[in-house]
């Protein structure tokens, strides 16, 4: 994939398939002065929304509270074949017990001591506006051979493929 043969449906299609897999990116406001943190993220690929679970006494779950909090979440795959920066908004969802059962699992039972009913536990909706997706199925020995051919015959490497999206 060179970068002018990925479509913006293309790597849409790679983001949301590769999130159901590998699901942890790092969130945050965008804002001077704000650091993401590592969350992990839960998709709803019609919607163009992801869910995060978090704690109301954190900071995030604080800040996003605050309403039209515009944020960002960036993303890379396990595998290294998929890396993006989406744009959004971030806010406090209402208490949905049934996105709660969805997606519940050990982990983040981990977090809340008083399981699904903790009175801590906070759903915090992420909408997805604009972004941009980078994709490589290459490889690494794919990818150094790319950088190697591009110093030998002083051309650019073929790393892949990148296209802005609208996810919502």
């Amino acid at each position: 994939m060179g970068d002018n043969t990925l479509t913006a449906a293309e790597a849409e299609k790679e983001f949301w398939d590769h999130l159901k897999t590998s699901n942890t990116g790092m969130l945050g406001l965008d804002q001077p002065g704000y650091h993401s943190q590592p969350m992990t993220a839960f998709r709803e690929e019609e919607t163009g929304t992801i869910w995060f679970f978090t704690r109301d006494d954190t900071d995030l779950a604080k800040d996003a509270a605050i309403p039209d909090q515009s944020a960002m979440f960036t993303y890379g795959s396990k595998d290294q074949e998929v890396w993006a920066c989406i744009h959004g908004t971030l806010s406090v969802a209402p208490r949905n017990a049934a996105l709660i059962d969805k997606h519940w699992n050990p982990i983040l039972a981990a977090w809340y001591p008083e399981g699904k009913d903790d009175p801590h536990l906070t759903l915090l909706r992420f909408d997805a506006d604009d972004g941009r997706i980078w994709v490589s199925k290459k490889g690494p020995v794919r990818f150094m051979f790319e950088v190697a051919k591009a110093n030998l015959t002083k051309t650019l490497p073929d790393a892949g493929g990148v296209a802005d999206v609208n996810l919502n």
